[in-house]
């Protein structure tokens, strides 16, 4: 693919970004949610690529808009064609209640290379580039963090985990606690936690625990970007899910299965994009600067080359036709029309 595409797909994540961050503390996570998707698939249309989205919004009958199985894109002709993961808005509760790590997500990979994870639970554990290959899924918890705490000459005391504050890893907490290690409890966003894991500066060294599978594979592609390492096991939690499971030709012993980064991601020629919406761990929030005018702060990586590059930028919102409409469509307050 090519490496222009890594700044086309930033403005993807830009839009929805901007377009959601007006709804900070409103308490209006599907109005929030909605202007994501709005935003996003407006910026896709003029994107000179053929994608699929194969992790969206959901299925056709649930989602109108970036639902699996949806074409976006304008390209034509040579453009390689493409498997798309989006979510527009990770953490509507987040950005509902005006709290930390809300941010909008993209990765692509050539068509093929994402996993198409079913709408269910995974279990997944997820490591920065100085603990790749040292972590082991089936492992028990005190024998992953010795493991990552000697890839990163740390002591266990030394050793951060983020999990999710959940009643299901109650157990996973107190055996991380028995084992000397720090822990870093998050409500939502799975996405931004284990994203947290590839940057020495966030503090974070390991992710462990249960949470959206299609995030997964989100997650699998900034890893790979990252040079980090990540596992999952779909972990059904209802009678519902094991049918999706089942729906999408799973048996059993898949559902049960190791899935390596490899799997989840199966090529280097991939590429990850991320933009603040709410203040974060990683990523700045979006600021309104007034004057119709808007500062956003994204990252933005390549999975064949391993470059990461972040970037800042400033927005005229009564510039972009996209934003315009979009924020016109949602009512923003934010909008100034004069």
């Amino acid at each position: 693919m090519d490496r222009s595409l890594s700044l086309e797909l930033v403005r993807v994540t830009e839009t929805a970004a901007l377009a959601s961050a007006a709804y900070m503390g409103r308490g209006d996570k599907e109005g929030a949610d909605q202007a994501a998707v709005d935003g996003m698939r407006s910026t896709f249309a003029s994107l000179s690529i053929k994608g699929t989205v194969v992790i969206g919004e959901g299925e056709l009958d649930e989602a109108p808009m970036l639902y699996i199985g949806e074409e976006v894109g304008c390209g034509e002709g040579e453009e390689v064609e493409v498997d798309i993961a989006v979510d527009p808005l990770e953490g509507t509760n987040l950005i509902a209640k005006g709290l930390p790590n809300a941010i909008a997500v993209v990765a692509i990979a050539p068509k093929g290379c994402l996993l198409h994870a079913p709408d269910t639970y995974m279990q997944k554990i997820a490591v920065g580039p100085k603990a790749k290959g040292a972590v082991d899924i089936k492992a028990p918890v005190k024998q992953n963090l010795e493991a990552v705490a000697k890839a990163l000459d740390k002591n266990i005391e030394d050793v951060t985990v983020i999990i999710q504050d959940r009643p299901r890893h109650e157990e996973m907490i107190k055996e991380i606690r028995e084992a000397g290690a720090r822990i870093k409890l998050f409500s939502d966003g799975d996405v931004a936690a284990a994203l947290a894991t590839g940057f020495e500066e966030t503090g974070v060294d390991i992710m462990m625990g249960i949470g959206g599978a299609p995030e997964g594979v989100i997650t699998a592609v900034a890893l790979k970007c990252l040079g980090g390492d990540m596992q999952g096991i779909l972990h059904p939690m209802s009678g519902e899910e094991v049918a999706r499971c089942r729906e999408m030709g799973l048996s059993e012993a898949d559902v049960k299965k190791v899935l390596s980064l490899d799997e989840l991601v199966s090529s280097d020629d991939c590429f990850f994009a991320a933009t603040g919406i709410t203040h974060g761990d990683l990523l700045k929030g979006v600021v309104y600067l007034g004057n119709n005018r808007a500062q956003t702060h994204s990252v933005v990586m390549r999975g064949e080359t391993g470059t990461i590059r972040f970037v800042e930028a400033i927005h005229r919102l009564d510039k972009s036709e996209t934003i315009v409409d979009v924020l016109k469509k949602h009512q923003s307050f934010m909008f100034n029309d004069k």
